[in-house]
């Protein structure tokens, strides 16, 4: 799930929307660090998920934004794009926002969760084409993201539905096809057959 690669500095950190607010602090951080002047914070839904314990009272862009500003980020260093609901529409959306501004960005890093690391490339792949991007993640191991705050049962409920989402969007082109190693594949069966089967899509 992780394409491992190396990070480099940008025109600008686009982070696409999630449930998980390490992602967001992450983005944060690499900004004040200086790996890129802005901040694009992409994501329309608003999160409210039992499993998973989250309840948002805004946009994912918005919630993302305003922890942005709590620490520090000057506003007009900020971007937000608060329509997208799935991870094409956040490029493309992006994209279009982008442009509308009439802002030359030329380099991106793409920010998500350390498990989506393959969905977000396959996407951007087919819906920016080649170009000068990497994609990157809170750098931590699996034990340590499946033992933070979000409840570990529904973590790995995601994980699965994620991964095979892999497989699915590259076939109906969603997203640009993946290799996907049989060991990999085997493993995959074996959650499902576990039970691990509520974020599976149909393909």
């Amino acid at each position: 799930m992780l394409v491992g690669h190396e990070l480099r500095p940008a025109d600008c950190i686009l982070v696409l929307g999630s449930h998980d607010i390490r992602v967001a602090e992450y983005a944060i951080d690499l900004h004040q660090a200086g790996y890129a002047p802005w901040l694009l914070f992409s994501g329309g839904v608003v999160q409210r998920n039992a499993a998973l314990n989250v309840f948002w009272d805004a946009t994912e862009a918005e919630v993302f934004a305003r922890l942005a500003l709590e620490k520090g980020v000057p506003e007009d260093r900020i971007l937000i794009e608060k329509h997208s609901t799935n991870t094409g529409e956040n490029l493309r959306y992006s994209r279009q926002l982008i442009d509308s501004l009439g802002l030359d960005f030329r380099s991106f890093i793409l920010a998500q969760k350390p498990y989506m690391e393959r969905r977000v490339w396959a996407t951007a792949l087919k819906q920016w084409g080649e170009g000068d991007y990497i994609v990157t993640s809170p750098p931590m191991s699996l034990r340590d993201y499946l033992n933070g705050e979000l409840p570990r049962e529904a973590v790995i409920q995601h994980i699965v539905g994620d991964f095979q989402r892999v497989k699915v969007y590259g076939e109906n082109g969603f997203q640009a096809p993946q290799k996907i190693p049989a060991e990999a594949w085997e493993a995959f069966e074996r959650l499902v057959a576990l039970g691990y089967d509520e974020r599976l899509v149909t393909p």
